[in-house]
């Protein structure tokens, strides 16, 4: 698909971004400025990102967002889990280019926090939804006459 090897193809900073602007649109947080910032960076304890699950920020949600060859394996998710763990946290979205391993998706189903584990497919079927990084070229709206507005009563 040509849109995931773009995405693949972006600088790691960059997809961090991404990541967190998708949330931002999906509804997480309110504004970006507000809601979310993105913190990746070497020694970053395996958090990348964090965003507020609602726009008071009653509860927050911790990011990874790795941009992945091979499959993601179950390592790499417990790793994730530690770092939610030493922040005290119990959700976190878990954002690859790549996939997950069935033993990966099995872990998280036995623990206590709640990860999401979005793979590359997924994360093109979101930013196509919420119009990050397309554009729309031509629309065509369809109208059809609504019978039960002119019915009286």
């Amino acid at each position: 698909m040509v849109k995931k090897t773009k995405v693949s193809q972006l600088h790691s900073k960059f997809f961090e971004n991404l990541v967190v602007d998708l949330l931002v649109k999906m509804g997480y947080g309110g504004t970006k400025r507000d809601a979310a910032r993105v913190i990746g960076k070497s020694g970053d304890g395996g958090i990348d990102g964090i965003i507020k699950e609602d726009r008071l920020g009653l509860d927050v949600i911790y990011i990874q967002a790795k941009k992945w060859e091979g499959t993601v394996s179950r390592p790499e998710i417990q790793k994730f889990v530690g770092a939610l763990e030493g922040q005290k946290a119990k959700k976190g979205v878990f954002i690859t280019t790549s996939n997950f391993s069935k033993e990966a998706k099995e872990y998280i189903s036995q623990i206590n926090s709640k990860v999401i584990l979005i793979d590359g497919e997924q994360l093109v079927d979101f930013m196509i939804e919420n119009d990050i990084g397309v554009s729309k070229e031509m629309v065509y709206e369809i109208k059809k006459i609504d019978i039960d507005y002119f019915t009286e009563e």
